[in-house]
């Protein structure tokens, strides 16, 4: 069977069932005829090209955090309309992209917080070390 001979429509409702890792391959092969190779094809292919060919299968509430922190980065710099046309390829709302920045921001800003703090801690605690040996 070649691979024109599925519409896109068809090909992207095989794919999404493929993605979802609900059903195996054969299943799907063994209810709509398409030879198991095709199939295998199809999504080793979609997964070759990386993210954006398989985030619009899959819902968004079940990306991976690594997934995310791309959309993030990839519409980092985006004017409005592109990233409203991006949100809409990828089958997502513009408010989940920004909550998912807004986490990363929390993520990393925390640590540097953390650190600052510490970092000032470990400052304070030498001064008070040089001025206890000053004194003595």
């Amino acid at each position: 069977m070649s691979y024109n001979k599925y519409s896109k429509e068809q090909k992207e409702k095989i794919l999404s069932r493929i993605l979802s890792g609900e059903e195996s391959i054969s299943d799907i092969h063994k209810e709509t005829g398409i030879n198991a190779n095709t199939l295998y094809r199809w999504r080793d292919e979609v997964k070759r090209t990386g993210l954006s060919s398989t985030t619009k299968y899959k819902k968004a509430e079940n990306w991976s955090t690594q997934d995310k922190f791309l959309v993030v980065l990839e519409t980092a710099n985006l004017s409005e309309i592109e990233f409203s046309e991006y949100c809409r390829k990828k089958g997502i709302y513009p408010e989940q992209v920004k909550e998912w920045k807004d986490a990363c921001m929390q993520a990393n800003g925390g640590t540097s917080e953390r650190t600052s703090k510490v970092n000032q801690e470990l400052r304070k605690e030498k001064k008070r070390k040089v001025t206890k040996r000053a004194g003595s």
